[in-house]
């Protein structure tokens, strides 16, 4: 698969893979469990992910009554260590996997993971709604959040944020086990660089705008279908002499908006039987409609 750089009955973790306990854990060729009341598929992981898939499982319930689809969140990474350790039939990550979880599923299952694109998003940069700072580029970004960054006051960023008495930045970023989180790092602050420490981190894609929403001096990064009217995102240009880009589908689906990503589904080799036919119905017309009534970007509009 190749990169993409350019570009909530939320079920707690915890109860997910204690209830999963008790079921045969998945070989790269079985799919889903079945129960008394039929066939359930288990879904962990990316929380930029979890409002989309648990969508998903409300309209697939009405498709196929039949088949039962649980949900849960924690992060990209509690997904991939799930589908690793065969507690669950997908993992939902807003991330590539690394070379050496895709190695460590080969080595517990026999076979390679498989990887399906299924929408594209975003990745929105967001501030208070009375933050009077328009627009930012990916350098500007680099020194607010990462290590040794020099941008640590609001003027030095070029605006009188009057909200914000202080004129300190707050930074709000995600948990390291996010998605998000690995994908930003990568976007913004280079290979080699890492967070400068002092940010309010968060477990969720949603709590990371609500705490925005809530703080004049915020600055956070999150998914573009999370923002809510206590927001605004930025404008973001690549460097700091060029026009910023808003980020829509359009822009998404084009390629000018500089941190796009996509969004995978991950099953332990190439899914059989009831979970094949869940991510065929996702990739399909119905599945695709909710990613786009869900905010995000179908995969068939990335070829128009």
């Amino acid at each position: 698969m190749s990169s993409m750089k350019p570009f909530i009955a939320l079920g707690i973790v915890a109860s997910l893979v204690s209830g999963a306990a008790g079921c045969s854990r998945a070989g790269p060729n079985e799919s889903a469990s079945t129960g008394g009341s039929g066939v359930v598929i288990r879904i962990t992981g990316s929380d930029t992910m979890v409002n989309l898939v648990q969508a998903w499982a409300e309209n697939y319930r009405k498709a196929r009554p039949d088949v039962s689809v649980q949900v849960a969140g924690g992060g990209s990474g509690v997904g991939i260590a799930g589908l690793i350790d065969g507690i669950l039939d997908i993992a939902a990550s807003s991330r590539e996997m690394a070379p050496d979880e895709i190695e460590r599923v080969k080595q517990r299952s026999g076979a390679e993971p498989k990887g399906f694109t299924v929408g594209l998003d975003a990745l929105a940069v967001y501030v208070h709604k009375d933050n009077p700072l328009e627009a930012v580029s990916i350098e500007a970004l680099a020194e607010v959040y990462g290590d040794g960054g020099q941008i640590v006051r609001w003027s030095q960023a070029g605006v009188k944020n009057a909200a914000c008495a202080s004129d300190e930045i707050i930074r709000v970023s995600r948990q390291n086990n996010s998605g998000t989180y690995v994908y930003f790092r990568e976007a913004v602050l280079g290979q080699t660089r890492e967070f400068k420490l002092g940010s309010i981190d968060q477990s969720g894609s949603k709590d990371v705008v609500a705490l925005v929403s809530r703080t004049p001096c915020a600055i956070g990064y999150s998914g573009m279908a999370y923002a809510i009217p206590g927001v605004r995102t930025l404008r973001i240009s690549k460097k700091k002499a060029e026009p910023g880009v808003a980020p829509t589908v359009e822009s998404a689906v084009n390629g000018s908006y500089p941190i796009s990503r996509p969004l995978y589904l991950y099953t332990r080799g190439n899914p059989t039987g009831p979970v094949k036919e869940f991510i065929d119905w996702v990739l399909g017309e119905d599945g695709q409609r909710i990613v786009r009534d869900i905010g995000y970007v179908p995969v068939a509009k990335r070829s128009e």
